[in-house]
């Protein structure tokens, strides 16, 4: 067998993901100057603002199973040069997130308190929360809008159009929150609704600066508007058939941290504070796995829709090796400069200890759960969309809800250790994903030319 090219490898992922780990770092950079604002109006408000964050998570998890069935479809049509393939999933795939993004912007908008009460029993953090969501729902369709584009100009080896958007909405709603929290240039201080006001126009400039970008690039899939719609039976069919495993781990996935945070937000209010200040300090981590999940999209499985198997097989090997050196490396450096991060975010005495606490626990699970990630991501490219699925729901509904309900709200035990039950499953799902990675059997393309290819590679692989 020809030598593994290691040298072409990092530079063709490196090319992919790298801008992609950048705009996700400017994004983390931006939450955490955000938090740092907010942080001046009290912990209180800081605990409020990150559990509005949730509720967009969970919104993120409605609609990520179908960016993972699009990019999957995306990547192996560009694998085999389908203009027609990409067009019609892109259309498929923007219509159903755009479903997603309205129905959390109506309930953002005119049903925030409901919102709030699901997330804290706390009415100080309901009252400021139902202020941040009645505005921040207006930003929902524009945010999932620019992830629908972004989406595809990824998995189509264009990924600088969206860190570019990425730096101007960074930088827009950093200008927007100093002038609108505080009251700058003659606006009245808003507080946490000027924060949320922020949010809206920065997402409307992250749109805005894709379209135009795509537009004068000559980018052609976004605007084949009605090329988008022309579905065909059994390509829709085919379409939901992948997207469904990944919807529903998407969805479950996203109740079940949903129940984690309902845990979370009915502890002390100093602990609440600094679960917000981790989740934007786990964005760093999750930025840069999220450059790996689009090398895997797109290195992985446009070699499956050209009908290079092999190629794709053993990059995936060393994907997972790539993404877990990276992270470490990572999650080193934010152990290393924790204390004046925190610092810098206002946390303080208790909340200080708990946040720190959260990351240490949070940096030795960190590499493990990235390797899962990617390793799922790879073998959605690829075809798969089931197993990854299917272990991530089941240990998930099995041993993590139960372990963290138990500690948290039946046993009392300290906070850390109902937290360090949030990982409990990783080092099982990644020795079955190992197993399941050296097998092979995740390849499943969906065009002709990867299909036509499947047999001999099976013969290899038995």
């Amino acid at each position: 067998m020809k030598k593994f090219d290691w040298k072409e490898f990092i530079k063709i992922v490196a090319t992919l993901a790298i801008p992609v780990a950048l705009q996700n770092l400017l994004t983390t950079t931006g939450s955490m100057v955000d938090t740092m604002m907010i942080a001046r109006l009290g912990e209180t408000s800081v605990g409020a603002a990150g559990l509005c964050a949730q509720f967009s998570s969970l919104m993120f998890s409605g609609y990520w199973g179908f960016v993972g069935g699009g990019m999957l479809f995306f990547a192996q049509y560009w694998g085999a040069k389908d203009d027609d393939g990409i067009d019609r999933s892109y259309g498929l795939t923007l219509t159903c997130m755009m479903t997603v993004a309205c129905l959390f912007a109506v309930a953002a908008i005119f049903f925030p308190g409901t919102v709030m009460r699901v997330y804290t029993d706390k009415k100080s953090i309901q009252d400021i929360g139902v202020r941040y969501l009645r505005i921040a729902g207006f930003a929902y369709p524009m945010m999932v809008y620019s992830m629908a584009m972004s989406s595809l100009l990824r998995s189509t080896e264009r990924v600088k159009i969206p860190l570019y958007a990425a730096i101007a909405s960074v930088l827009t709603n950093i200008v927007f929150n100093w002038i609108l929290i505080y009251g700058h240039f003659g606006f009245p201080a808003m507080g946490v609704r000027g924060a949320a006001l922020a949010t809206v126009i920065a997402n409307f400039v992250n749109m805005m600066v894709v379209l135009i970008l795509a537009r004068r690039q000559g980018y052609p899939y976004i605007f084949h508007f009605s090329r988008h719609f022309r579905w065909q039976k059994d390509k829709v069919k085919e379409y939901f058939i992948k997207c469904f495993p990944i919807l529903c781990n998407e969805v479950l996935i996203g109740v079940g941290n949903m129940v984690i945070n309902i845990v979370l937000g009915r502890q002390p209010e100093e602990a609440i504070a600094a679960v917000a200040v981790f989740r934007t300090l786990e964005g760093l981590v999750i930025g840069f796995f999220a450059g790996f999940s689009n090398a895997a999209s797109v290195v992985v499985g446009a070699r499956v829709g050209a009908g290079d198997l092999d190629v794709a097989y053993e990059r995936a090997k060393r994907l997972v090796l790539m993404c877990g050196s990276t992270i470490l490396v990572l999650c080193v450096l934010l152990v290393a400069l924790h204390t004046p991060i925190l610092h810098a975010m206002s946390l303080r005495g208790e909340s200080f200890k708990i946040a720190t606490g959260m990351l240490m626990i949070y940096c030795v699970a960190a590499v493990i759960r990235m390797c899962n990630w990617t390793q799922n991501d790879t073998y959605r490219a690829a075809g798969d969309a089931k197993y990854g699925t299917l272990l991530e729901i089941i240990f998930m509904y099995c041993m993590v809800l139960p372990a963290v309900w138990l500690t948290g709200m039946h046993f009392h035990t300290a906070f850390l250790i109902t937290f360090a039950c949030c990982y409990c499953d990783e080092i099982v799902r990644f020795i079955l994903m190992q197993i399941h990675m050296y097998s092979g059997k995740w390849i499943k393309p969906v065009t002709e030319e990867g299909k036509a290819a499947l047999t001999a590679f099976r013969a290899k692989h038995q």
